[in-house]
């Protein structure tokens, strides 16, 4: 990469890139204490991951999931300057960014996981659509008070890092019966940026090629519209997501086990069929480590939870996912072999079934979800009653500028950015007779 290349990746949008006397941290190592000491990832620690927080003290919450996620970033960086070809490292993100990332990658989460993102989705149909990552995107570049206009005022570089999905959101429409959501999973977002956020989205994008964006923003329609998957993603995200996705699939399967959601019965039933059909050397090491993990003792489980994570660190490496592309950023991708990844989508479907899946969470899930439709209403309704000064201060700016869908992102920034404990509260104040 050129340095006047590597020079518009470490821009910041306010173009105010002045640092304190005597600081002499990089670009990244200041993005990464900008997230690190934000109010949006301090609220993580009061936001459920899968198992509703306060139920016990000992269930991940989203913030030791992101930093667990950024350790395993970090592992994965570890290990790629050891392994990818040595004309590829200067495309390696440094530790202090690849941490930036895993630690800001859920913040834009809403209170009750995804089973609130599907509520305030619905809510918002007419107004733009809500998506996790989309408000993650949202809160760094626009929300957090680190600057007036600016959000975070990130480097482009971590923004870019931070898009999942580096399309806007498609056209939304209501039901023809709005009051009726009738099941809220058939409201699951589009993964997608707010049209509200496309400047910043443009921004970010600024140094690709016409031909290079066109190819990167390339999406697939799924089955039931307004659903899209956008195809790519740059470098630093596919590393970010594959963090995330090794937290997800080895520590959150470790709760399960602990807490004895997912026992012994429903993980052969499960897996058994799956690793019999991988390459030899991994399906006697899956055998192995399968009875570690349910072992009495406490110090086996744990070097099976390790030894899972050590198999995806190991076997990663760099792939070029968009070949036609001039800018390495979106020309390479961090891949996993296939059995691999085969595997670890499969620990993916374990957690989902035997615990997301089952009828106490989603008993759980389905109050939290009643919960926030019942707090949108209210504060749609009686904004200039309910809302607090200054949110009630951005809500009529943004009315009285720019129309009722603006004013509603702002209800919809209100509402995401709440903990489980604070919604739960409002929800009571609002609604419940004491």
């Amino acid at each position: 990469m050129t340095q006047q290349l590597q020079a518009q990746w470490q821009h910041r949008r306010s173009g105010n890139d002045i640092q304190r006397p005597g600081d002499v941290r990089t670009p990244w190592q200041r993005d990464r204490a900008r997230i690190l000491h934000s109010a949006a990832f301090r609220r993580l620690q009061s936001k459920t991951q899968i198992m509703n927080v306060g139920e016990n003290d000992f269930y991940r919450t989203r913030l030791t999931h992101s930093l667990e996620a950024a350790q395993i970033g970090a592992s994965l960086i570890n290990q790629l300057t050891h392994t990818a070809p040595a004309e590829l490292h200067y495309l390696l993100p440094d530790l202090n960014l690849i941490e930036a990332l895993c630690l800001a990658h859920d913040i834009g989460h809403p209170p009750f996981g995804h089973g609130g993102e599907a509520a305030l989705n619905y809510k918002m149909l007419e107004s733009g659509g809500f998506e996790g990552n989309g408000q993650t995107f949202r809160i760094v570049g626009r929300l957090e008070a680190y600057h007036p206009d600016h959000g975070m005022d990130l480097t482009r570089r971590t923004l870019l890092g931070l898009l999942k999905y580096p399309v806007l959101m498609p056209p939304l429409s209501l039901p023809e019966n709005p009051d009726k959501p009738g099941s809220l999973s058939k409201w699951k977002p589009a993964k997608a940026v707010f049209a509200a956020d496309a400047d910043l989205l443009d921004w970010v994008l600024a140094p690709l090629s016409e031909t290079d964006r066109s190819q990167f923003q390339q999406t697939e329609q799924l089955a039931q519209s307004p659903w899209q998957r956008s195809q790519h993603k740059s470098f630093d995200a596919s590393l970010m997501e594959l963090a995330d996705d090794i937290a997800y699939g080895v520590h959150d399967l470790e709760d399960a086990v602990v807490t004895g959601t997912l026992n012994e019965r429903h993980w052969h039933e499960h897996m058994d069929s799956l690793c019999q059909s991988l390459p030899k050397p991994l399906a006697d090491l899956m055998a192995e480590l399968s009875e570690e993990l349910f072992a009495q003792e406490h110090h086996r489980r744990k070097n099976a939870i390790g030894a899972l994570v050590n198999i995806f660190v190991t076997t990663i490496s760099v792939s070029e996912t968009l070949p036609g592309a001039t800018e390495p950023l979106v020309r390479y991708n961090a891949t996993l072999p296939d059995a691999e990844r085969q595997l670890l989508n499969a620990l993916k479907a374990v957690v989902f079934e035997h615990v997301i899946n089952q009828p106490a969470i989603q008993q759980l899930r389905y109050r939290s979800q009643n919960m926030l439709l019942d707090l949108f209403d209210a504060f749609h309704t009686e904004p200039m009653r309910l809302l607090p000064h200054n949110t009630r201060s951005r809500w009529e700016a943004a009315f009285n500028t720019q129309g009722q869908a603006a004013a509603d992102r702002i209800l919809c920034d209100y509402i995401a950015g709440m903990t489980d404990d604070y919604a739960h509260r409002m929800y009571q104040n609002l609604y419940v007779i004491r």
